[in-house]
C-alpha cells in the first residue's frame, strides 16, 4: 500500500511541476544504403555477383558492359540478340539466326576461346533475311567453333 502511494505522489508531483520548454536536436543523415539478400546472377558465360539494394557501390564498365550499383539501376547500354545454331543432320549445313531487328551487328566466329584478346574474325556480311530473323548458312564445321554478335 505505501508503494502504491509513493507512485501516485511522484505522478502528481510530475504533473504539478512547471515543464520547461523542450527542443530536439539538429541530426543529418549524409549517407546511408540499403541491403538485403543477394546472390548471383547467370547466362550463358557470364554471372554477376552482388547484393540487392548497395547504393553506394558505383559503376564499373569493360568492353561492352556496364554495371552500375544501386537499387533498381542496373543499365543495360545495348541489348545482343540471342544466337541460335542449328545444324542439319542431312546435308551437314549449319545455320546461324538472330530475330530481327539487329541493325548493325555483326557475327563473329572463332575457333577457341583462349588467347588475349580472343580471335574472333568476321563473317562477312551480307547476311539472309526473313521477316523474323537474320541468318547465314555456311557448311558444318570441323572441332570446335564459337559465335557472337558484336556492334562496332
Amino acid at each position: 500500500m505505501k508503494k502504491m502511494l509513493l507512485q501516485i505522489l511522484i505522478v502528481a508531483a510530475m504533473l504539478l511541476t512547471p515543464q520547461r520548454h523542450l527542443s530536439a536536436q539538429s541530426f543529418k543523415i549524409d549517407w546511408f544504403t540499403v541491403d538485403a539478400g543477394g546472390g548471383i546472377s547467370t547466362g550463358g558465360v557470364y554471372a554477376v555477383s552482388g547484393t540487392i539494394g548497395q547504393a553506394d557501390t558505383g559503376g564499373m564498365s569493360g568492353g561492352n558492359f556496364s554495371l552500375v550499383g544501386g537499387f533498381w539501376s542496373v543499365i543495360q547500354t545495348q541489348v545482343v540478340p540471342l544466337l541460335t545454331a542449328v545444324r542439319n543432320a542431312i546435308t551437314g549445313v549449319l545455320t546461324i539466326s538472330w530475330p530481327r531487328p539487329a541493325d548493325g551487328f555483326l557475327l563473329e566466329q572463332a575457333s577457341a576461346l583462349s588467347g588475349t584478346p580472343i580471335p574472333w574474325t568476321q563473317m562477312n556480311p551480307p547476311y539472309q533475311t526473313n521477316t523474323t530473323h537474320v541468318f547465314i548458312t555456311v557448311p558444318s564445321p570441323s572441332g570446335s567453333r564459337y559465335y557472337r554478335l558484336r556492334k562496332p
